[in-house]
């Protein structure tokens, strides 16, 4: 799978170690920054990465900041996007079983690293689970 990923400065370390996962995984990842722990506006790197999805440039993508918050919400911004502020092992599945999330927000000060990697592949690998829930997505698109 063709992953996106962003993040700001407080995101970094995450970023690079879920970039790190994914690529052992298989999954082919495209970067779009930040590149370095130092201060940034989040905006110019999470946008782009949720551009990535909503053009079929790329399958899903992951974003990140201190809290995930301002990611989420620059991302939803994004025509198509539906990104889901992911916490545990359960937001993460019902971000795509019910919501058909193509964007994975992460906070790098609300979890640990091993929660985090873990959700990621949760995300990756659960479906979403159509029947009830795509009258739902489709209330979402405007």
């Amino acid at each position: 799978m063709k992953i996106s990923i962003g993040s700001d400065h407080a995101g970094f370390e995450y970023k690079e170690k879920i970039k790190a996962l994914l690529q052992s995984l298989g999954h082919e990842v495209r970067d779009f920054g930040t590149h370095s722990a130092d201060p940034v506006d989040y905006p110019l790197y999470i946008r782009p990465a949720a551009q990535a999805v909503a053009s079929g440039e790329c399958e899903r993508g992951i974003v990140l900041g201190g809290s995930g918050n301002g990611e989420a919400m620059v991302a939803n911004k994004v025509r198509g996007i539906r990104c889901a502020l992911c916490w545990s092992y359960d937001t993460a599945r019902w971000g795509r079983e019910h919501n058909d999330a193509n964007v994975l927000a992460l906070g790098q000060r609300t979890i640990p690293i091993e929660l985090a990697l873990e959700i990621v592949q949760i995300w990756l690998n659960t479906s979403f689970g159509g029947g009830r829930h795509i009258a739902r997505i489709k209330e979402i698109e405007i």
